[in-house]
């Protein structure tokens, strides 16, 4: 058996998402399903994924669309409660160093571009959807394999534009000292959030009411660390729908 909760996983959350993964195991007990003690936070994120015990664990929209869609259960999309997106919904902060505010971001486009990963939704895919429409393209594209490090690159000027998904970007801000160097250009449009996921030999019912009831039992404190303040039903189709960008 494995679980994790790793896509939101900093040492600042450790804690909190240790009580939220007792709430949920507690209900996944008494629903019957056997559950690891402790979650695998560190581990890979492609084989817990499809471990053929898998529990629970969290994946992105284009990981899903492209590699695990069939071979997956969804259980349910957490809601963070993000300004101007539907329940289970984010979006993405385009975001840029303090002193490049008031450009447009056409401005930008023969700039470098930091991105953590290009199965990203949020990170890759959603800034290229969003600059399509306008005719721009990506033209100095840097990997730096992780959101935080995308800001931070934007902050010490060795990149110019970043898209940050907006949970993230709300960590970055409470968090990261950096975050004084950096503003948000525009928004992305809104997409289906971050799903949960289990086994395809799981039912995902009784595991989407243990997420339920574990997010309803959070003690006041540990949901406002988390952001947590609800999990939504958000149907496959709808994350499917959603452009990926040319390979």
């Amino acid at each position: 058996m494995i679980a994790n909760l790793m896509m939101y996983n900093r040492p600042e959350l450790a804690e909190a998402h240790s009580i939220y993964w007792g709430l949920i195991r507690q209900h996944l007990g008494d629903a019957g399903i056997a559950s690891p003690a402790t979650l695998s936070q560190d581990a890979e994120e492609f084989s817990v994924w499809n471990h053929p015990q898998l529990v629970l664990s969290q994946t992105c929209g284009m990981p899903y669309r492209l590699f695990l869609h069939g071979k997956v259960n969804l259980v349910g999309t957490p809601d963070f409660a993000l300004y101007g997106c539907p329940p289970g919904h984010y979006n993405s902060a385009v975001i840029v160093h303090k002193d490049d505010t008031g450009q447009p971001l056409e401005s930008f486009e023969s700039s470098v571009f930091a991105y953590n990963q290009d199965i990203s939704q949020s990170g890759y895919a959603a800034m290229i959807n969003h600059i399509k429409d306008r005719g721009l393209s990506l033209k100095q594209p840097l990997q730096t394999h992780s959101h935080i490090e995308s800001a931070r690159a934007v902050a010490e000027k060795r990149a110019a534009f970043a898209s940050i998904d907006a949970v993230t970007w709300r960590l970055v801000e409470k968090y990261e000292t950096f975050a004084d160097e950096l503003a948000v250009l525009e928004w992305t449009v809104p997409t289906p959030g971050l799903p949960y996921i289990t086994s395809i030999t799981q039912d995902p019912v009784p595991v989407y009411n243990a997420v339920k009831k574990a997010i309803q039992n959070l003690p006041a404190g540990v949901q406002k660390t988390l952001g947590i303040v609800n999990v939504v039903k958000i149907d496959a189709q709808d994350y499917l729908a959603v452009p990926n960008p040319p390979a």
